[in-house]
């Protein structure tokens, strides 16, 4: 457990707050895990509804490999961006939800075992990509503006290379084990930074003084200024309400991007 009093102070480019280094060591480890909480689900888990409407637990298995296929490199970036834009234009859809799309439907026939072979291979490809991604492209905004919680604002590259594409597979790897009631292996040394980052990051969203509680191997306590807010709960389930999967009241109903 982790006792921090998060800065509150608001920013006009949403940029990363963990280093470069400590990103992707995250984003490694995570991508090893999404792969291996993959491997120990049984048949009858594959089938399961998930809290992603659309998708079962194999069709989210598609995404979270199209996903982390998309962060190998330039080119497969490219290929599904320019792909999933025609989506865009042919049914009027969401940019995300054209993309998130086309990386399961491009899977669509894909078994289990597929899903948890292309998990293997593309994890540390993918890691790499992130990796190598050079400081003055993380620097960059993105060309495309993102919306939270009913609010237009700009992410800078590095924010999704070093942020969000972790947070993307840790979340479902959380919505699998909800959905199929297996318990994900939780740790601080990882799960606990990830959790750290998206307190931080709401703390700064809402602005308000507050103090946290989180339990479990993810959790730690967090404060800033006086009165406010009190919240007890598990880590996960902080994450998993202010990711918009739970109603969440007062602060909790503040969104963080994942």
């Amino acid at each position: 457990m982790n006792t921090t009093h998060t800065d509150t102070a608001a920013v006009d480019l949403v940029a990363p707050a963990l280093d470069h280094r400590t990103a992707m060591r995250l984003a490694a480890t995570e991508y090893r895990r999404m792969a291996d909480h993959l491997v120990a689900l049984e048949p009858g888990d594959w089938t399961r509804p998930t809290d992603c409407p659309a998708w079962d637990v194999r069709q989210m298995g598609c995404h979270m490999v199209g996903m982390a296929a998309m962060a190998t490199g330039p080119r497969e970036q490219r290929r599904q961006l320019r792909l999933a834009a025609a989506e865009v234009a042919a049914q009027g859809i969401t940019p995300l939800d054209a993309l998130t799309g086309l990386q399961v439907s491009e899977r669509g026939t894909w078994t289990p075992d597929e899903v948890v072979a292309g998990a293997r291979k593309v994890g540390p490809k993918a890691a790499r990509g992130r990796r190598l991604t050079p400081g003055f492209v993380r620097r960059r905004r993105l060309p495309a503006p993102q919306t939270v919680g009913g609010r237009v604002e700009h992410w800078s590259i590095g924010f999704l290379v070093d942020v969000i594409l972790t947070r993307d597979p840790w979340m479902h790897r959380m919505d699998i084990a909800h959905a199929t009631g297996r318990d994900p292996v939780l740790t601080a040394d990882h799960d606990g930074v990830i959790v750290g980052d998206v307190v931080a990051e709401w703390a700064r969203r809402h602005g308000s003084p507050y103090r946290l509680t989180l339990t479990g191997p993810a959790g730690g306590t967090w404060s800033s200024g006086a009165g406010g807010d009190q919240v007890e709960m598990d880590a996960v389930e902080f994450c998993r309400t202010v990711s918009g999967r739970r109603s969440g009241e007062g602060l909790l109903g503040v969104e963080v991007p994942f």
